[in-house]
């Protein structure tokens, strides 16, 4: 008997996060030229659509909300890494990268993936359903540690320009750290239905009927896959972030749009997870994606940085200047009144977009 051959899908899956590290062995530390900047840049996007496969696999064996725990969590560890691995190469240059990206990856969750999100499934489905506890809960974290994180050091006096005393970045950390814990035992323990998908009725959606689960090692296998194709996203963004970073200077861009650059690579297994999540109506999962991406973001971010700046030698960034604060507070406002009724229209979906289009513009024209 022949024996049965494996579906293209799960050889392509496979073999591309393979090929991601043996390619960012080959890479890593160098000058690229041209020509394997286009290679190594091909295989990052392969490598990040092979991170949405593992990362469904992950979630539909363990189920909601632990399968976007999953996801967001392991990204947010690598871009960490990435982050902190940027700004010791970098010098007084990166002093703000944190901050920029950070602040971009908040941006693009809350506005950029909430809003296509949003439009996607109320477009196919009349109107976008979701839990109006749950994301209202992880809204008012992300606000807070936002708050605490980027806004403060602006107005505080205890050291000069927008920075942090240590003292201060200290407290900022275990903030940081306790209410992400806070909000992950909420997610995952007392609260969980919270943070399930529902119906149209306002019934909580259990289990998935439209698929079998995989088996326990197929799950184990993805979530080593996944993690090899994270850190092949990851390493081979940092692989191209030269280039990136001489593009932008020769366009003669803000360093910022660096941090932007950076956040839109490493998010898109979450954008791509979250519209799919959309297309088939799970728009809880979406937000739990894109909401604990943003609270991932900010609390493994500033904790890791707080730490580094122990033996980095130059500053440490963290204030956001007017025009990014006033973003800020229009995001929560905005985001408020649409997770208050449970559901929302294309309008809502639009108008996180435009606040998304906002930032970019003034990214580039600040």
């Amino acid at each position: 008997m022949t024996a049965r051959r494996r579906p293209l899908t799960a050889q392509w899956t496979t073999l591309v996060p393979l090929l991601a590290a043996v390619l960012l062995v080959f890479t890593w530390g160098r000058d690229l030229p041209a020509g394997v900047v286009v290679v190594v840049t091909l295989v990052l996007a392969g490598a990040v659509l092979a991170a949405v496969h593992h990362a469904e696999v992950v979630a539909h064996r363990v189920g909601e909300p632990f399968g976007s725990l999953v996801l967001a969590v392991a990204v947010t560890i690598i871009e960490v890494a990435l982050i902190v691995t940027l700004m010791i190469d970098g010098g007084d240059k990166s002093a703000t990268l944190a901050r920029d990206t950070v602040f971009a990856a908040v941006m693009i969750t809350c506005n950029g993936i909430v809003g296509l999100c949003l439009l996607v499934a109320s477009l196919r489905h009349g109107t976008a359903v979701f839990n109006p506890e749950g994301t209202g809960a992880a809204l008012a974290t992300v606000a807070t540690l936002a708050t605490l994180s980027l806004v403060l050091p602006t107005f505080t006096t205890s050291k000069p320009g927008p920075e942090f005393s240590t003292v201060q970045l200290t407290f900022a950390a275990l903030s940081s750290l306790i209410l992400y814990g806070l909000f992950v035992t909420t997610q995952t323990r007392r609260h969980r239905d919270y943070f399930l998908p529902i119906t149209r009725l306002g019934e909580v959606i259990t289990e998935e009927e439209h698929a079998e689960a995989p088996t326990a090692r197929t799950a184990l296998t993805s979530l080593g896959l996944l993690g090899l194709a994270l850190v092949g996203v990851v390493g081979l963004a940092k692989g191209v972030s030269p280039t990136i970073e001489s593009g932008v200077e020769a366009a003669g861009l803000p360093q910022a749009v660096v941090g932007v650059i950076i956040a839109l690579l490493v998010l898109l297994p979450e954008t791509i997870a979250a519209l799919r999540s959309a297309r088939r109506d799970r728009v809880q999962t979406s937000l739990n994606l894109a909401l604990g991406s943003a609270m991932a973001s900010i609390g493994l971010t500033i904790p890791a940085v707080a730490l580094a700046s122990v033996w980095l030698s130059g500053p440490l960034v963290l204030g956001l200047g007017a025009t990014h604060m006033v973003l800020l507070a229009l995001t929560v406002v905005v985001a408020s009144l649409t997770v208050v009724p449970g559901r929302a229209t294309p309008l809502q979906g639009g108008v996180h977009l435009v606040l998304f289009a906002a930032y970019l513009e003034l990214a580039i024209n600040p």
